[in-house]
């Protein structure tokens, strides 16, 4: 019998934004550049990442965010003059099952140069990849003309209006499968009459445009933990406040990107933190001691925030996750020989309980 945990598998692909075709360099960009994600109209839709200078991250045309699990995003229009919209589409890795609880998230960030907040987000997922030819509101009309089933919609609100442009927002709900949800879209499903906003400039004629990132559609079918002879194993293996090396999380010479070992063992450490809900983990990155200090120090953190942003990308709660770099100044081992430099691009990590 296998374990059941709280927190399930993503069954979005590229749920952070990370993977892309081409680096992006012009508006409107998403459809052509980024890998697992479309628009399901004309609507132009934005991906942004730190690759680019042009379609880059922190700063953009938009204003500026910066990406928070990995180095992309998305961003898309709500709410525009002449009912004007924008999406974003995804085909998830499985039809979602009949009856089954799921939880959908995502965080969003509005663009600094918006003039208006909106206090909803639509949401849809359908049996059939949607291919509209509007760059309007997706409305009833769109959907009724379509084949397949439009398995699933709703609405996200918000006691707040989602208007935060220097912090990432969490946006979340639960919701009861039809057994017919193969793709997901997000955006606004209302006409500018019916859109719930509010002015954050006084004159205010444009739109409202969102950051968006980590999206995530995870059962919540099995919501418990049950019991299983390895537990005391993973027990073991994790001792509460104490610093632990990684032993497969190290990395190439200046590189933060994880390897197929690497991640190997940061699945076993999902599992365990999926199945210990009461606990926090506290991340942190090192290099070798080539390199002038303040390149290190960065390189470290990059290696630590790599991590964190797996984690959260497999489901663990970002408030539950912090990470820190510390360059060189810390060695496991010398660095005068190949195989001491090699353990020292490590990654450590302590294990706490909630507060």
């Amino acid at each position: 019998m296998g374990i059941h945990f709280l927190y399930g598998q993503n069954l979005v692909k590229n749920p952070s934004f990370e993977h892309y075709k081409n680096c992006p360099k012009q508006l409107g960009n998403l459809k052509h550049d980024l890998i697992d994600w479309d628009t399901p109209t004309l609507g132009s839709t934005d991906y942004f990442h730190g690759c680019s200078q042009a379609m880059g991250t922190p700063k953009n045309f938009n204003g500026e965010q910066p990406a928070d699990f990995g180095e992309g995003y998305v961003g898309l229009y709500l709410y525009a003059p002449d009912d004007y919209r924008e999406y974003l589409q995804a085909s998830l890795t499985e039809t979602l099952k009949k009856g089954d609880k799921y939880v959908l998230s995502f965080y969003v960030s509005l663009a600094e140069r918006s003039d208006f907040a909106i206090k909803e987000f639509g949401i849809l997922f359908s049996e059939d990849s949607l291919n509209v030819e509007t760059n309007k509101v997706l409305s009833r009309m769109h959907l009724s003309r379509l084949p397949g089933n439009v398995s699933n919609t709703f609405e996200i609100s918000y006691s707040d209006f989602y208007s935060d442009n220097k912090e990432w927002v969490r946006v979340e709900k639960e919701f009861i499968a039809n057994g017919t949800e193969n793709f997901l879209v997000i955006g606004n499903f209302k006409d500018n009459k019916r859109t719930q906003k509010f002015k954050t400039k006084r004159r205010a004629t444009k739109g409202s445009y969102y950051y968006l990132d980590m999206v995530s559609v995870i059962s919540l079918k099995n919501n418990g933990r049950q019991t299983n002879p390895n537990d005391k194993v993973l027990d073991e293996n994790y001792t509460m406040n104490e610093t632990i090396t990684f032993k497969s999380v190290l990395f190439n010479f200046d590189e933060f990107t994880l390897s197929t070992q690497s991640i190997k063992e940061l699945d076993q450490m999902v599992t365990y933190l999926s199945s210990r809900p009461d606990l926090i983990i506290s991340i942190s990155g090192h290099t070798d001691s080539i390199g002038n200090k303040t390149y290190n120090l960065d390189l470290s953190r990059k290696r630590a925030k790599a991590v964190a942003a797996y984690l959260m990308q497999r489901g663990i709660d970002k408030k539950r996750i912090s990470y820190q770099g510390f360059g060189s100044s810390k060695p496991l081992e010398a660095n005068n020989t190949i195989g001491g430099r090699l353990n020292n691009r490590r990654v450590e990590f302590t294990l706490t309980k909630k507060f």
